[in-house]
Parts: structure tokens; C-alpha cells; sequence
């Protein structure tokens, strides 16, 4: 699934009932299991460890064994899910190797874009950052961590969207789960938000002054410091990685 459908599975919150997706014309009930799943994992609906009910799944969204069967495969082939033979399907523990290397990945392409928009960045874009900012903050104010998420998804695919390179969203996009379960577990994490915010405005800045440098480096400061939280939130909560 590509990267912006799975920020709108995440933001929405909800699953979809399955009688009513149904009506997307090729899109294959084991996929439509998958990306159920999915957004249960990322949202931590499906906290890592925990057991997963096929059966209650497959009652659930009005579907056979056969389509559930085929979307555990594949997320088990993402590393999302574990199946254990004769205990049971669980959801994966975060491994902090995978993150890691998303991260790498992410800040990779994310300062370059940045970089490759700074210059030629128009104030219709820069306000539409500013907006999200706004948006932000109250949301921050009103301790509503999953409208703050959702708005931080938003501000990083606005940039990416600036990019106009396909390409380049589809692969960040495509090592993201691990890095976005890891992420929403901060959120709550005392100063996550407000130290969130510090960072894009100050990347809007850099933006808003066409200097490409400032912006990369930004950029991958925010990043950085974002993944050293959650080394430190590792450390704690060693049940819920590996």
C-alpha cells in the first residue's frame, strides 16, 4: 500500500467495514485484511506481543480463513507479525535494528529533499507549512496526541509532495511501519510534543530563507533527535522491542 493511503488508514482512527470497502474495484479482500491489520499495528491497536484472533478477525470484517491467512503472510514477511508454530500469530516486538535502518533511510532522502526544495520554495507552500504549525500547537495545547500525529505525518508528506518525485515518496514510504509504530509510542513521552514543534518551526524557517543547508541540517537534526528518544524509550520498555 503506498505511503500516503496508509497515513489515511492511520489518521482515521477506525477501521472501514469491510461490506462497505468491498466496493473498491480490485482491490482483493486478503489486501483489504492486510491493510485492516496494518493500521491496527501502526496504531498500536495491536500492541507489539500482542496475540492475534484469526478467527476474530475473519468475523469481524466478514471474511473466510483464506484472505487472513494470505495478509498474516504478508506482514509476516514484513517482520510485523510472528507466527509461532503451535502457540499462535502475534504481533512482532519493534525490532530496534529495523528502525534503525528506516531511520537511516528516511533522514537520507528527507534532507535531500529538503535541500533540493529549499531555493525554489513558493510562500503558498511555506504557508501551508505554517497552517499545520498552527494546527499543531493547539493540538499540542489540547493534549490530543493523535490529531498532533497525524498533523506531523502531514508536514512531512507536504514536504515530499513539494519534491514532485514519485519515486522518491514510494521509498520512504515503503520502510515506514516499523519507524511509525516506534514513533506514535512516543508520543505521549513528557516534552515529545513541544520539542516536535521547536523543530519544525525551525525548519520552516530555514525553508522560509531559501537556504538549503540550514534546511537539511534542520531537518536532520529533528530526525536525529527523534531516534535518540527512542533509543532512550527502549531502554525502559524492553518488552516492547528486540
Amino acid at each position: 500500500m503506498h505511503e500516503l493511503t496508509k497515513a489515511l488508514v492511520v489518521e482515521s482512527g477506525s477501521h472501514t467495514p469491510m461490506n462497505l470497502v468491498y466496493a473498491r474495484r480490485g482491490v482483493s479482500k486478503s489486501a483489504l485484511v492486510y491493510e485492516d491489520l496494518l493500521a491496527a499495528i501502526i496504531r498500536l491497536a495491536l500492541k507489539p506481543g500482542a496475540r492475534i484472533d484469526k478467527h476474530e478477525v475473519c468475523q469481524r470484517l466478514g471474511v473466510s480463513r483464506q484472505p487472513v491467512a494470505e495478509a498474516v503472510a504478508r506482514l509476516a514477511d514484513e517482520r510485523l507479525i510472528v507466527v509461532e508454530p503451535q502457540k499462535g500469530t502475534f504481533v512482532a516486538r519493534i525490532r530496534l535494528t529495523d528502525v534503525a535502518e528506516a531511520a537511516f533511510l528516511r533522514r537520507a532522502l528527507e534532507t535531500a529533499t529538503a535541500a533540493a526544495i529549499a531555493r525554489g520554495i513558493d510562500d503558498t507552500a511555506l504557508q501551508q507549512l505554517e497552517r499545520i504549525l498552527r494546527y499543531q500547537t493547539l493540538a499540542a495545547k489540547t493534549s490530543d496526541t493523535e490529531e498532533f500525529y497525524a498533523l506531523d505525518l502531514r508536514f512531512h508528506s507536504t514536504l515530499i509532495d513539494r519534491l514532485a518525485m514519485p519515486r522518491v515518496a514510494e521509498v520512504i514510504g515503503s520502510s515506514r511501519a516499523q519507524l511509525e509504530r516506534a514513533r506514535r509510542l512516543l508520543l505521549p513521552t513528557p516534552g515529545r510534543t513541544q520539542n516536535t514543534l521547536r523543530e519544525h518551526h525551525t525548519i520552516v524557517t530555514a525553508l522560509a530563507s531559501r537556504d538549503p543547508v540550514a534546511a537539511a541540517g534542520a531537518l536532520g537534526d529533528h530526525l536525529d533527535a527523534a531516534m535518540a528518544e527512542l533509543r532512550r524509550f527502549a531502554a525502559k520498555q524492553p518488552d516492547l522491542f528486540e
